[in-house]
């Protein structure tokens, strides 16, 4: 629930920014409609060109290590019933108890860390494709201005 709650918010704040990153273009030097269409699709193709980055065609999402049915990485139960199988029997003498104990630790902390790796990622992926979009912005700005356009 935790995480479908923070890819909503993250959702949201993708939107407002798109939103808030629209430029918008007056034609200051008495440009036609038909002129100032061909200019912005000019400098389209330029902004691509020059930022490495179409806004019409956003990256793909990076794919992500595949956990058990579980959400825990593959051999975590193991390694933790291994480590409480050794710490059971150093000390209770129960190595049995111990690795059950161990195997359910270790799954509960690898997906705590499989959630927050994944969080870490989106959050990353999520800044990269901003610094794209802006210099995308930039760039596009740039062109039109230079054909005579207030870009804003």
């Amino acid at each position: 629930m935790k995480q479908k709650n923070l890819w909503m918010l993250a959702l949201t704040m993708a939107l407002i920014t798109e939103a808030g990153a629209q430029q918008f273009v007056y034609p200051a030097k008495g440009q036609t409609p038909e002129q100032q269409k061909s200019d912005e699709a000019a400098c389209y193709s330029w902004a691509v060109q020059q930022s490495g980055f179409d806004p019409a065609k956003p990256p793909a999402a990076a794919p992500k290590p595949a956990p058990t049915a579980t959400g825990a990485a593959p051999g975590s139960g193991l390694r933790g019933a291994a480590r409480g199988a050794v710490v059971g029997e150093i000390i209770n003498d129960d190595a049995g108890t111990g690795a059950a104990v161990g195997a359910v630790a270790a799954r509960g902390q690898s997906r705590r860390q499989n959630a927050a790796a994944s969080q870490q990622a989106a959050a990353q992926q999520q800044s990269a494709t901003q610094q794209q979009q802006d210099a995308f912005a930039k760039a596009r700005g740039a062109c039109l201005e230079g054909r005579g356009y207030t870009v804003k």
